[in-house]
């Protein structure tokens, strides 16, 4: 394996392109429990390039049938992404100090059950993100509701 570039600008220039609208090349998820982590996994995957299609474990899109869990579940991106060691995007919780555009951001309730993972656009005066499911694009952080966030940095990407 050797290591690849994660180009934030990209993830981010994705996210400005299609906060609004779907990619007819993935199915929209709104109907069926929420699009948000679909968005942000493409989102991730615009400044990537590189999926992971190891079955049930990966985090890869081919087409609604053919997907993994990781890439529409919201702890199902968290666990890939913190525990990946392997080929794809792969990182590590920080603070929110520490976050950066194209890092994502995962909310939870009152009970701690992360239910909404948002991307960031900007940090700066404020982190700003970009959403599906309740799209939203350069929405502060601030104004969504929610108990606690976990913010994900994408540290890097592996390939073949």
């Amino acid at each position: 394996m050797r290591e690849v570039f994660y180009n934030r600008q990209w993830a981010v220039n994705y996210a400005r392109l299609w906060a609004y609208s779907r990619n007819p090349r993935y199915f929209d998820f709104a109907d069926i429990g929420g699009d948000c982590t679909n968005f942000a996994s493409q989102c991730i995957f615009a400044g990537a390039g590189v999926m992971n299609y190891t079955p049930e474990i990966g985090w890869f899109y081919i087409n609604v049938n053919d997907r993994t869990p990781s890439w529409t579940g919201v702890e199902f991106l968290y666990d890939f992404l913190v525990n990946n060691r392997s080929v794809g995007p792969y990182g590590f919780t920080v603070p929110q100090s520490e976050a950066l555009p194209g890092d994502i951001v995962q909310l939870a309730d009152g009970v701690g059950d992360f239910y909404h993972t948002v991307v960031i656009v900007s940090v700066y005066p404020e982190i700003t993100v970009a959403a599906h499911s309740r799209d939203a694009l350069n929405k502060p952080l601030r104004e969504y509701n929610y108990s606690s966030a976990r913010f994900i940095h994408i540290d890097g990407v592996r390939s073949w």
